[in-house]
């Protein structure tokens, strides 16, 4: 009684079982194969098959992954009837849906007659999510090899840059006091102007590349000196409320924090008619809440780039994926528009508020 219910779930498994299942007799021919492995192999295939031709599985396998090539034929997992190979990697051309990977095992279940079957599991979805993964971790790095090369910069414009042509400016206010006049005197004051001029623009290309006070200082003194520098040169009065106390979080946190905002703003400078923006950072429920809110003219959500490339919203959304922050834009013709960015604080059991000291 005990082997017939055994043997009755055993068909069980095999008639119902997700992974494809064939079986091969001693020559290498297949001699049953189940439902699941029906419905992935073309009709003809599964016709020779059953006929009996021990070529037939090559109709459709694509090749292995071995220790030297991701798909090869040589030295495939048939040839050797005495060897068992636990797990390793195989291609099939499968019916409607291609070339498809798949997870392998080739056992010999009766020694003595010769059987051996050969079990796979679809390997797509745990594929897409590697690549989906793969693609997260090399836009993380790239960001972060960006903000790490823009800090250099930065610091490169600020620290030498800028004092090189600060004591050229000195040196020039100098000349006002010698015995020069007239043309001259004009020239050198004129040249005074143009240094002080481009003294201002490396030190705000300083700060665009990546602001010092970011750094040192944290989230709310980085944007209220970029919301002063932005009504000092567009007119563009930003309406900053910070419910924070100058709490400091992760550098990832404050970067992607800041870029986002930074770009919100620039679009609604560009695009949105407006001379007014609010800008809102607080917390609530462990969540680190961002609203860059205008009254301009709006847009189409689904279609962005009927003004601009819409690169900036896609790049806003990838900035925000690497702090597990949800992106959200409500926007509409006539409406004004609102940028949301909410980022957890709380991630494994840890917290990723930074207090500084100091």
């Amino acid at each position: 009684m005990e082997g017939f219910q055994l043997t009755d779930l055993l068909l069980k498994m095999y008639d119902n079982a997700s992974e494809a299942i064939f079986f091969f007799n001693r020559e290498g021919q297949v001699i049953a194969l189940n439902e699941t492995a029906r419905l992935i192999v073309e009709p003809e295939v599964v016709h020779q098959m059953i006929g009996g031709n021990r070529n037939a599985i090559c109709l459709t396998c694509k090749g292995y992954t071995s220790s030297q090539e991701l798909r090869t034929c040589d030295g495939c997992y048939l040839s050797n009837p005495e060897e068992n190979i636990s797990s390793f990697q195989v291609y099939l051309e499968t019916r409607g849906k291609g070339v498809v990977p798949y997870t392998a095992s080739f056992q010999t279940v009766d020694e003595e007659n010769g059987l051996r079957v050969l079990m796979l599991r679809d390997l797509t979805k745990q594929f897409k999510t590697q690549e989906s993964l793969n693609q997260k971790i090399m836009v993380k790095r790239i960001i972060e090899a960006q903000e790490d090369e823009r800090k250099r910069i930065s610091r490169e414009l600020h620290d030498s840059v800028a004092q090189e042509m600060l004591s050229t400016l000195v040196d020039i206010r100098l000349l006002k006091y010698m015995n020069i006049e007239g043309e001259a005197l004009d020239k050198v004051k004129e040249t005074e102007i143009e240094l002080m001029r481009l003294l201002d623009d490396i030190r705000h290309l300083s700060v665009e590349l990546r602001p010092a006070t970011l750094d040192d200082l944290g989230l709310e003194a980085a944007f209220r000196t970029h919301f002063k520098w932005l009504e000092k040169n567009y007119g563009l009065v930003v309406h900053f409320t910070a419910e924070l106390d100058s709490k400091r979080y992760e550098g990832e946190i404050e970067t992607v924090v800041y870029r986002i905002c930074q770009e919100a703003i620039f679009n609604a400078l560009k695009y949105a008619e407006t001379d007014d923006v609010a800008v809102r950072l607080f917390e609530k429920e462990g969540t680190l809440i961002l609203h860059v809110i205008d009254e301009g003219v709006g847009f189409h959500v689904d279609h962005p780039d009927a003004k601009g490339t819409g690169l900036g919203l896609y790049g806003m959304k990838e900035r925000a994926e690497l702090v597990n922050g949800q992106l959200t834009i409500l926007s509409e013709p006539g409406k004004g528009t609102v940028v949301q960015l909410e980022v957890p604080l709380v991630k494994g059991g840890t917290t990723n508020e930074n207090h500084h000291s100091g």
